[in-house]
């Protein structure tokens, strides 16, 4: 059995997944990218221009398929324009396809290049139900989903909006999101003695429970939203423990968010782009995530890298891994998205107790665990084996 993987272009949380499956002797595995960007298409949205410093196109085979689109880009539909994939497909002697949901058009291409050559096709993507959609959309939307062979959910809320359009538990596979768990534990545990070093870097005072906020620094993930409630904390906290705000990231609202912090003389400091070598440090240095996203945050993976390296998150209720991962005072906080007095409320709950705060994060540690690219990888594997025994049936 020979599987592809097509994708827009290699993911840092995708390539270990397909390490593992080039590393499997019951199959081959090949993936295939639209494209593989430079610096500055690499760094759209992120606010700088650069390239991951860990290897992602080690380990396993690979082929960039011939884009013709006008204007290139991993973030934009028409970016990745692939016309010739059947016939890769073809040549590579294909057995079963995995698709990168539908997020570009060469996912598309790819769909109809199976249908086409009487390829299963299987679809992995993010799609949930957090997000309102009118009617006319979810109608659209339940044809497309229905062409595909077998599904890899990613976690509840995807199972779910699959499960919504008819699609059975005999095809549906779990492939949950991940990151490279291993190379998270270990980092942060040969960081761990640093900790004291690290938080003196960054201004954060001895004794403070210390925030993180890590991430673009755009509209949906709220970061402005994030510094109003945490002023609110910061005004209300009367323990003799300091509350302290790291923000790891940049984007377009940067800007924006440091002249609020100078305005009101909050206890915050932004570190700008950590690349993936250096964010680990960022949550040695901290007690407890903050992603107060709305639905556009279709899982939120810096989740999964926090908990990996032993902290706590504080979510709201429509980040799209909150189901799965945040286990309301279990490993981490709950609050309702748009509610930003609860956030404050949340804030201040968790600065109380750091002890407490420890504990969560062991109990995330656990649990974060059993998402992991070996599991993806035979998800992955049992959907193919499935969907060829059944055959292409659209």
């Amino acid at each position: 059995m020979k599987i592809a993987f097509v994708t827009s272009h290699p993911i840092q949380y995708q390539v270990p997944i397909f390490r593992h499956l080039a590393a499997r002797e019951d199959m081959r595995f090949v993936a295939m990218f639209a494209m593989v960007p430079d610096a500055s298409r690499q760094g759209v949205g992120f606010g700088i221009d650069f390239e991951w410093d860990i290897p992602l196109l080690e380990g396993y085979d690979y082929e960039v398929l011939q884009n013709v689109s006008k204007c290139p880009s991993v973030v934009n539909f028409s970016g990745c324009d692939t016309p010739r994939i059947a016939q890769t497909l073809l040549d590579q002697q294909i057995d079963a396809v995995v698709v990168n949901g539908w997020v570009v058009k060469s996912c598309l291409q790819t769909l109809r290049a199976c249908r086409r050559n009487k390829l299963p096709c299987i679809v992995r993507g993010e799609s949930n139900h957090l997000r309102p959609r009118p009617w006319w959309k979810r109608l659209a939307q339940r044809k497309l989903v229905r062409q595909f062979d077998a599904y890899l959910s990613i976690g509840n809320a995807n199972r779910e909006f699959y499960q919504s359009y008819g699609v059975t538990d005999q095809s549906l596979f779990d492939a949950r999101y991940c990151v490279e768990n291993e190379r998270f534990f270990e980092a942060s545990a040969s960081l761990r003695g640093q900790r004291a070093e690290l938080r003196r870097s960054w201004g954060v005072p001895p004794g403070a429970t210390c925030f993180l906020f890590c991430g673009k620094f755009e509209a949906k993930k709220h970061p402005i939203e994030l510094l109003h409630s945490f002023r609110e904390a910061y005004l209300s906290n009367h323990s003799d423990r300091p509350i302290y705000l790291l923000m790891v990231g940049d984007g377009e609202l940067r800007s924006e968010c440091e002249q609020i912090v100078e305005r009101y003389r909050l206890p915050v400091t932004f570190t700008g782009f950590l690349n993936q070598s250096e964010i680990v440090a960022s949550y040695i240095a901290s007690d407890c995530l903050v992603l107060p996203s709305d639905h556009g945050e279709t899982w939120g993976l810096v989740v999964n890298e926090a908990m990996a390296c032993g902290m706590p998150a504080i979510v709201s209720s429509q980040v799209g891994c909150q189901s799965d991962l945040v286990r309301d005072h279990e490993t981490g906080f709950v609050f309702d998205f748009g509610d930003w007095p609860m956030l404050t409320r949340v804030i201040l709950e968790a600065a109380s107790d750091r002890s407490r705060l420890r504990q969560l994060g062991q109990a995330a540690q656990t649990l974060i665990g059993d998402y992991s690219p070996s599991s993806a990888a035979d998800g992955i594997v049992s959907a193919a084996r499935w969907a060829l025994s059944h055959g292409s049936t659209n």
